[in-house]
């Protein structure tokens, strides 16, 4: 048997010391506490029980040395405490994962069970895996530091971006973290400067209904090990070099990687979920409950992470500083972020101890930070989240603008508050640098060519009847559901396309794009492809003509966004009034029209918005005109001493709507096609820019 140690309390999890491995715990309420080690990843028995004594115990955290093990060692946690028959908690039949386990061995014979009861799980449980905690090597791979200003955001699945009929990618590295370091070309090619990976944290794929996979991977069974789904090979100790190499890679292609983290909920679920670690290391620390101990719910997922709490707080710390300066991410997006500043008994609170212990430390201080402003509790909170470093997605950007060109009555107003950086939401004024990420499409919805083709959702294949996913699309199919030949049809969908898509890329804000929007990526009208790892929920490798076309434009406004970066940057101020006026030297005015210059029409019927941008001394630089009506109808054009250029047209024909060397415009008027869009540029911006 090999000798036991005392150990030391710090630092969690497990770490390697010159005998041997220091094994440490943060279990507040138990009475007592056993180390099980394994001999391989799938053994289902221990080879060694380690008993830890009281005198194991410093604090609220339990703590052993174990001589003769190292790098590679396979255990696991049983835990005891105080038992009330027919409730959840303490059950000492289950052996338990190590929440802070940087890597997890046994998902060969892993067994989800939905049930608390006595039935032992030892052949069948998750191991931890003893691995380095070396630091990401920031020399060779420094972090690209965007600024929000300049930052452009692509959302995408790991699992399925590299996979696909007629993927590029190596066929034996498709649906892994090498493998989308192949499709990095696609993503500099574009223009992005930041990719935004859906869950990589260790997920439980069998938390779905029977005969579905949970394929996004907001079920977290770890928040510090990369999921196994996404390593080449099967070794547990490779992992986590995988996600280095994938990061590195980035880096070096002046990417940064965001990912997305769970931190609201687990996927042990409610009461009647299954013991797999944190419920059983002490479920009334973790989680929120009531007084009887029923599990309290924001999150749509069974149970609450209790955020509010010092050693919750601590796990989620550490969590962070693993993949931020161990494996050498970027930032953060918090899914239903909001649900963090919960207090007890789910109260909001103005000044949440996580967030506030986040922006304070030193080593977490140049991350980006993202958070959805919303949980399923019904707190919303987007102008006023509390966190000042956080940003977060704009939904009401998304409703407003999908809105207006729709056609809907009502949306002029809204849409011109959407395009000025949201004033109306953020107290008057735009909202500033980072705090607002304006999106048309996320993995949770439509799909942008999906947007413009169907009426309603078709969520069958999930095998809900189609119940689940939101009713609430603001989508057209215009004129025909699902895929049509109808050519007036398609022409007026990629018109459709491009004015979004204009609109999002010229918006003040930090814009984010989701995975495959750029070739008309469809889930078949599929609102809702959480349980999808197929076709549907992949990557769109085949384009056809139209595809690339989209892909052309898309990569020259992203190019435009970044060449016209300080035109768009929300810090400067820019006026509203009818008549040029200019309070400080250098700022931009914002005037409004309509058909007319300098009389916009806000009118709940109107379907028409044109503004421009004016410089003091240069007179205007920028000029956009959007007409959502179902006719053509001709705009009046401010006069530019300098010279117009036409940049952008979307009622022109693929190619000349946003070509690489834009033409020189004259006269008053300008003409615009039904549910078009038209930008005009400055002649001295552009001289001598190519897109």
């Amino acid at each position: 048997m090999r000798a036991i140690h005392l150990g030391q309390s710090w630092p969690l999890g497990s770490s390697t010391t010159a005998k041997g491995v220091n094994f440490a715990l943060a279990a507040p309420m138990a009475t007592r506490v056993e180390l099980l080690l394994f001999a391989h990843g799938e053994a289902p028995e221990p080879e060694q029980v380690v008993e830890l004594h009281p005198r194991h115990r410093s604090g609220d955290i339990w703590h052993v040395e174990v001589e003769g093990v190292g790098i590679g060692c396979c255990y696991a946690y049983r835990v005891f405490g105080p038992l009330q028959p027919g409730r959840h908690g303490f059950n000492p039949s289950k052996l338990l994962l190590d929440p802070c386990a940087r890597a997890i061995a046994g998902w060969n014979v892993y067994r989800r069970v939905d049930a608390i009861g006595a039935v032992p799980n030892t052949a069948s449980c998750l191991k931890g895996v003893v691995t380095e905690r070396d630091r990401f090597d920031f020399g060779a791979a420094p972090r690209p530091r965007h600024s929000w200003q300049r930052t452009v955001i692509y959302e995408l699945h790991v699992g399925g971006f590299s996979r696909g009929a007629g993927s590029p990618i190596s066929p034996e590295r498709q649906g892994t973290y090498l493998g989308l370091i192949e499709a990095i070309p696609h993503l500099q090619q574009l223009g992005i400067t930041t990719v935004e990976l859906l869950p990589v944290m260790a997920f439980d794929p069998h938390d779905a209904p029977p005969g579905r996979l949970n394929y996004w991977g907001y079920s977290p069974i770890s928040w510090m090990a990369p999921h196994h789904a996404y390593q080449q090979g099967d070794d547990p100790l490779q992992i986590r070099q995988q996600v280095r190499e994938l990061v590195s890679a980035c880096h070096r292609a002046g990417l940064e990687v965001l990912v997305d983290v769970v931190y609201n909920h687990t996927c042990e679920g409610n009461q009647a979920g299954p013991t797999l670690s944190w419920r059983g290391i002490d479920d009334r620390l973790y989680y929120h409950q009531n007084a009887k101990g029923d599990y309290l719910d924001v999150s749509g997922c069974g149970n609450s992470i209790a955020a509010n709490r010092p050693l919750v707080r601590r796990l989620i710390l550490e969590s962070m500083r693993c993949w931020a300066l161990e494996l050498g991410v970027d930032g953060f997006r918090f899914d239903l972020g909001i649900a963090l500043s919960r207090g007890e008994e789910l109260a909001p609170l103005d000044h949440p101890p996580l967030f506030e212990e986040i922006e304070a430390d030193p080593e977490l201080a140049d991350l980006k930070l993202v958070s959805e402003p919303w949980d399923c509790g019904g707190l919303y909170r987007l102008a006023d989240f509390p966190a000042r470093r956080v940003g977060a997605w704009n939904g009401r950007y998304r409703d407003d603008v999908r809105r207006f060109w729709k056609g809907d009555d009502k949306s002029c107003w809204t849409m011109g508050q959407r395009i000025a950086g949201s004033p109306d939401l953020f107290g008057g004024q735009p909202a500033v640098l980072g705090r607002s990420i304006t999106f048309l499409t996320a993995h949770d919805g439509f799909t942008l060519a999906d947007l413009v083709s169907y009426d309603r959702k078709h969520n069958l294949a999930n095998g809900e009847d189609n119940r689940d996913g939101d009713n609430h699309n603001n989508s057209w199919n215009h004129g025909a559901e699902g895929p049509s030949s109808d050519p007036a049809v398609e022409a007026l969908r990629n018109r459709q396309l491009r004015n979004l898509l204009t609109t999002l890329l010229i918006s003040p804000g930090v814009p984010m794009l989701l995975m495959g929007d750029e070739v008309r990526r469809s889930q078949g009208g599929n609102n809702n492809a959480w349980c999808q790892d197929n076709p549907l929920g992949w990557m769109h490798w085949q384009p056809d003509e139209g595809d690339r076309a989209l892909q052309l434009f898309v990569r020259r406004l992203i190019h435009l966004r970044h060449h016209l970066t300080d035109l768009l940057n929300p810090e400067l101020p820019h006026g509203e009034a009818k008549s040029p006026r200019f309070d400080q030297s250098g700022h931009l005015l914002r005037q409004w029209h309509g058909l007319k210059l300098g009389q916009p029409d806000w009118a709940n019927w109107s379907h028409t918005l044109a503004w421009s941008l004016n410089d003091r001394q240069r007179g205007p630089l920028l000029w956009c005109g959007m007409n959502a009506f179902h006719q053509e109808l001709c705009f009046e054009l401010p006069r530019c001493p300098e010279g117009w250029l036409q940049v952008i047209h979307t009622g022109q024909p693929a190619g000349a709507d946003l070509p690489e060397q834009p033409t020189a415009i004259s006269g008053g008027s300008a003409p615009l096609p039904s549910r078009s869009l038209l930008l005009l540029v400055a002649e001295p911006l552009m001289r001598g820019h190519q897109l």
